[in-house]
């Protein structure tokens, strides 16, 4: 059983909680992952390392409420415990050879953007960070970006924080100005991720993507998650999380994430309904 340090909500769909886990936070890294269960009847769900405290013991995780397994782990409240927490599992984030990076995070994808950008930081590179999201609302980690970032742009479809439009367009205005980055990495919807391979490719800037599909045992066994990466099956749990974006099928990644889309909206209404039930 695995106590819950902290508990804070970032937006209405996401929260953030720190973890006691001291044998996984003695080993992890960015770009990593988690695998837990909220419960003993729990499904198993992956959730990327968000940061970790090495002296504390502590590992957070950050993550949308979206079916039925988030909603159990967001009723959990500080000092409850829950079943499972297995990792580090993955590869972290290849740091060598980088001196300038550009990370781009849309939406929650900001949460695992973030410990990839401090890790960056702390190693002296320079940070150029691109965050997106859909409206103010929505915002998170933004103090905890610029604290890590040399230089921080803040977009909103909508245009009700930072500038109004996509990543791509701050993306793209960079490089053109002439900024000479390594390595860009982004992270976050994959249809996002697509695009910001798009930008970069004419121009040959070496881009990274942070791969989540459906997963289930983390160790390469069961072949939920794979992906065609450079025209070979590949595995995110093992082989990833992060690839290189100019070999990565988005299409079929996309094919493949939407599959189980009407069971997840049953799961999450199974447990409405059960709320409800128990309140009255």
């Amino acid at each position: 059983m695995y106590r819950i340090v902290t508990k804070r909500v970032l937006n209405p769909t996401v929260t953030m909680m720190d973890i006691d886990a001291p044998l996984v936070a003695r080993k992890a890294e960015a770009g990593q992952f988690i695998i837990l269960r909220v419960d003993e009847d729990g499904e198993r769900i992956p959730l990327t390392v968000a940061g970790y405290d090495r002296e504390k013991g502590t590992v957070r995780i950050i993550f949308q409420v979206v079916g039925g397994t988030t909603m159990r782990l967001n009723d959990k409240q500080e000092g409850e415990y829950i079943q499972d927490f297995v990792g580090p599992l993955g590869c972290p984030t290849k740091t060598d050879g980088v001196k300038k990076v550009c990370i781009v995070g849309g939406g929650v994808g900001c949460a695992i953007a973030l410990p990839v950008a401090q890790k960056f930081h702390s190693l002296g590179c320079e940070v150029h960070s691109i965050v997106g999201f859909r409206n103010k609302d929505l915002v998170i980690l933004e103090d905890e970006f610029k604290e890590c970032s040399d230089k921080f742009t803040m977009m909103t479809d909508d245009g009700s924080y930072g500038r109004q439009g996509v990543v791509t367009v701050p993306l793209k205005e960079a490089i053109d100005a002439g900024e000479a980055y390594d390595k860009v990495i982004a992270i976050g919807p994959v249809i996002m991720m697509k695009f910001v391979v798009a930008t970069t490719k004419p121009y040959g800037v070496p881009t990274d993507v942070s791969m989540n599909p459906i997963m289930i045992d983390g160790t390469g066994m069961c072949g939920g998650c794979r992906l065609t990466v450079g025209g070979k099956t590949k595995f995110a749990c093992v082989d990833g999380p992060d690839f290189d974006g100019f070999e990565v099928d988005f299409d079929e990644a996309m094919a493949r994430g939407s599959m189980y889309a009407e069971f997840e909206k049953g799961e999450r209404e199974s447990y409405c309904n059960l709320f409800k039930k128990e309140v009255q």
